[in-house]
């Protein structure tokens, strides 16, 4: 058994972006929000997603600017450090290690060279060993340092970071915890509380969920699970304090935030809704609705200019301050539960899945980029708990991507069932899929399974369901609609038993149904049943035919734990293994196949091949939930790995999904180091000051120097591309670094220029030509002999080749036909 700890698990592509509340540049430019082991940087202008600021090696829970510069950022996570970045070039500054699992960060401009973090003491499931702690930031020039000085500022808090949160610039600092409202003061070191009842007289839940600081006032808005405002005051003496009650949220309110001059409140909730109360006279409120999701965070702009809110569905909406929404953000939809399977799409290479009710999502992996959705239901939904709506349970393309089948059902009794089969053909002129065929009676029960045939000559889709039949439709061509819709070709059944699942084999000349304990192979041209396979004791659970080379076995996986591999050539059992596999995953594009095994709370993964029992890859502890869904995602260029136990990962990643809706993947150390190496990343020489000009011009001088040693370029090239490196770098770097424009322009003009040099290789080289058509002319006659010469000479061998002479010796030959030897015959005459 093979394990390696080169490979790691990582959030890459598809990661929640409402996981902490976004944050807004102080020129409304850049949104930058958590999203798995990064930090994303958005332009808040054209929503595109522009570079990740990474490095941490687990989840990032927290980011703030840097109070002492506005172009940095701070960001916390679980692997224990806090990093500082340039958030606008993506470089990274310096790390922190601070050694415990980080939940929160915050900084305060009063506070210089400090910032406050929640750390655990304990395990994460305990919320007694939450604390908020003050870490002093050690200045020094290496750019990884340990940060010692920790100090306690509170004990027993909430993990939730909405419920943190400076006030009056630093003064004091708020924190809620269930029922218990606490202020602590810095300079007087002391902590008032404040505590409400459990229910009030309407019982009405009055546990606090979020809570914001007045920038200016003593004053703390706090939200609680019943959908109350409360407005604190006087809190800084116990017994005189005082709130007031705002009611507008039905139900509890996720979060709070004042706009930067204070003049008004933002709360949002379940709703989807953003309210705007004004400070002065909360009766007067402003309403945004129809977000989409319910809100999770609210956040705004230090310039007051923009809103940022992040929503249930992993969407952040950007608001304008006149209460307009100005773009949208939409990462990978995340509802509470993925019926369908996660599938690649064979045209587009998007991930798709569940996403709003009633539709599937296209997600680019590659550009992590929420690409549309396709309305399945075609109905409007209605957000009520309770209430039976139509869903889309399962879904699955064909080979080419033509075809989409796609079942909604509603009704979780049998009586009650409702369900459709609809076939989706995709339109080249629309570049989406249109529905071809709606089958209201597909199956008399529930449909289980469904696959396309993998054939690429017939399509070809089979159904199973637990009325104890499975079907194969077909494309039926329509005289009077001149179109093709699908139709049923076969049903079949055997011993009254129920199938489960369904698979086509690689060339798609069998088709495998499960029936309780009894593989069935059938044949898909006359549809006769070819052998029937004994399971071993266990009802099977999934069916995974073998690729390329291992075509010839079928894998199962049984209720019993066992893990089993059929020869299909001798229809014996080949090898079988006691292990609980929750997902088996073949790769298309090789013959690996990965099996997902949960056991003592924990998923390990085994990546094998049918024709041998011993793993290639294993890793334990993948996640602690059980993973249900997987898929193998191409990657457009192969990833050549040296390692055998990275091998399997050279032609696809494998993405998994998660209980908890995390989609996770695998990344070898090689290929994080090659797409480091591949990012923009700017190359500062230690032994010399660094300076923003010096970033600049440092390089193309070095670049000149390089030039001038080297070897001067042919006279018929003049060096017109030896400015073009400043040019880059004066195009790529961001404008808050660059020099005066009178600086530059001196050095840009210069860089346009043909140099001296050059001009005069060009006169050089122009003399030359005119000299030697002067020799031609003057030495014809004599050429013509030695031309009859050599054509008497060629005449008397035939075999032998001409000799050519090259451009050197044809100027060689030519300027010693031009030398004067003349003075040789003074020393003939003179000879005795």
């Amino acid at each position: 058994m093979v394990e390696k700890s080169d490979i790691r698990v990582v959030r890459c592509g598809g990661s929640k972006i409402n996981f902490r509340p976004p944050i807004i540049s102080h020129d409304s430019r850049f949104v930058l929000c958590v999203s798995g082991d990064s930090v994303k940087v958005y332009s808040t202008r054209t929503e595109e997603w522009l570079h990740n600021l990474q490095g941490h090696n687990n989840q990032v829970t927290g980011i703030a600017f840097n109070p002492a510069n506005q172009l940095q950022v701070y960001s916390c996570s679980a692997d224990g450090t806090v990093k500082l970045w340039d958030f606008i070039d993506g470089i990274l500054i310096k790390t922190f290690v601070i050694g415990y699992p980080l939940y929160s960060l915050y900084v305060s401009e009063k506070h210089e060279g400090v910032i406050f973090l929640i750390v655990s003491m304990g395990t994460e499931s305990n919320n007694e060993s939450f604390q908020l702690v003050a870490v002093h930031l050690p200045k020094s020039a290496e750019q990884e340092v340990e940060a010692k000085e920790l100090s306690t500022v509170a004990s027993k808090i909430s993990p939730n970071p909405s419920c943190t949160t400076f006030g009056r610039g630093g003064e004091f600092i708020a924190f809620s915890r269930l029922l218990q409202l606490n202020v602590y003061f810095f300079r007087k070191q002391k902590t008032y509380s404040f505590s409400l009842k459990a229910t009030d007289k309407k019982a009405a839940k009055n546990a606090f969920t979020c809570i914001a600081c007045h920038p200016t006032d003593d004053c703390i808005a706090s939200g609680h699970e019943d959908g109350k405002i409360r407005l604190w005051r006087n809190f800084n003496h116990k017994k005189e304090y005082t709130y007031s009650t705002k009611h507008w949220h039905h139900d509890a309110v996720n979060h709070l935030c004042f706009t930067p001059e204070g003049s008004n409140l933002l709360s949002g909730g379940i709703e989807s809704v953003l309210v705007q109360w004004q400070y002065g006279d909360m009766s007067k409120k402003e309403f945004l609705p129809r977000l989409g999701g319910s809100i999770s965070h609210v956040s705004a702009s230090a310039d007051g200019q923009l809103f940022c809110t992040a929503h249930s569905d992993n969407k952040i909406s950007i608001i304008e301050s006149s209460f307009k929404v100005s773009g949208l953000i939409q990462g990978l939809v995340r509802g509470d539960a993925v019926s369908t399977d996660l599938m690649i799409d064979p045209r587009s290479k998007a991930l798709v899945l569940n996403g709003k009710p009633g539709h599937l999502q296209f997600y680019s992996l590659l550009r992590d980029k929420h690409l549309y959705n396709l309305d399945i239901v075609q109905q409007e939904y209605i957000y009520e708990a309770g209430l039976d709506q139509f869903e889309v349970v399962k879904a699955v393309f064909d080979v080419k991507g033509s075809w989409l089948a796609t079942v909604e059902e509603r009704g979780q009794k049998t009586s009650d069932l409702e369900f459709f089969l609809k076939l989706w053909a995709f339109d080249e002129t629309t570049q989406s899929f249109v529905l071809n065929t709606t089958v209201t009676e597909a199956h008399s029960e529930r449909i289980t399974s469904m696959c396309f045939s993998s054939s690429d000559e017939t399509t070809m889709l089979v159904t199973t369901a637990q009325d104890g039949q499975f079907k194969a439709w077909c494309q039926t061509a329509d005289a009077q609609q001149a179109q093709n819709y699908w139709s049923c070709d076969f049903v079949g059944s055997y011993h009254n038993l129920k199938p489960k699942n369904c698979c086509f084999s690689a060339d798609g000349s069998i088709l495998a149904v499960s029936f309780q304990e009894v593989l069935t192979l059938w044949s898909p041209e006359s549809w006769e049943l070819l052998t029937t396979l004994c399971q071993p004791p266990g009802e099977i659970r999934d069916l995974c035919f073998g690729r390329l080379s291992c075509s010839k076995y079928l894998l199962s996986t049984t209720t019993k734990n066992l893990l089993c591999c059929w020869n299909l050539l001798t229809c014996a059992l080949e090898w079988s293994t006691s292990v609980d596999v929750s997902r088996l995953q073949s790769d298309p594009l090789s013959e690996n196949v990965a099996a997902f095994s949960f056991e003592s709370k924990h998923t390990d993964l085994f990546v094998f091949k049918p024709s041998e029992p011993r793993p290639l890859f294993s890793q334990r502890n993948v996640c602690s939930e059980k993973v249900d869904r997987a898929v193998f995602v191409p990657r457009e260029e192969p990833f050549n790995s040296c390692d055998e136990s990275c091998q399997w990962l050279n032609r696809s990643q494998l993405y998994f999904l998660t209980q908890n809706m995390d989609l996770l993947t695998f990344s070898s150390a090689t290929e994080e180091d090659r797409m480091l190496s591949s990012s923009k990343r700017l190359l500062i020489d230690e032994s010399v000051a660094v300076t923003p000009f010096y970033l600049l011009l440092g390089k193309h001088r070095k670049q000149q120097h390089k030039l001038n040693t080297e070897t001067q370029a042919p006279a018929d090239k003049p060096p017109h591309t030896q400015g073009s490196a400043a040019i880059k770098q004066l195009l790529h770097t961001p404008a808050h670094v660059l020099p005066a424009a009178s600086v530059l322009c001196s050095m840009f003009v210069r860089s346009l220029l043909i140099s001296n040099s050059g001009v005069r290789e060009e006169m050089d080289s122009s003399e030359q030509e005119m000299d030697s058509e002067k020799e031609e002319e003057e030495s014809e006659e004599e050429m013509e002999a030695c031309d009859g010469h050599q054509e008497l000479r060629a005449q008397g061998s035939v075999d032998e080749q001409k000799p050519k002479l090259s451009k050197a010796q044809e100027r060689e030959l030519k300027r010693l036909r031009k030398t004067d030897f003349s003075w040789m015959t003074c020393l003939v005459d003179s000879k005795p």
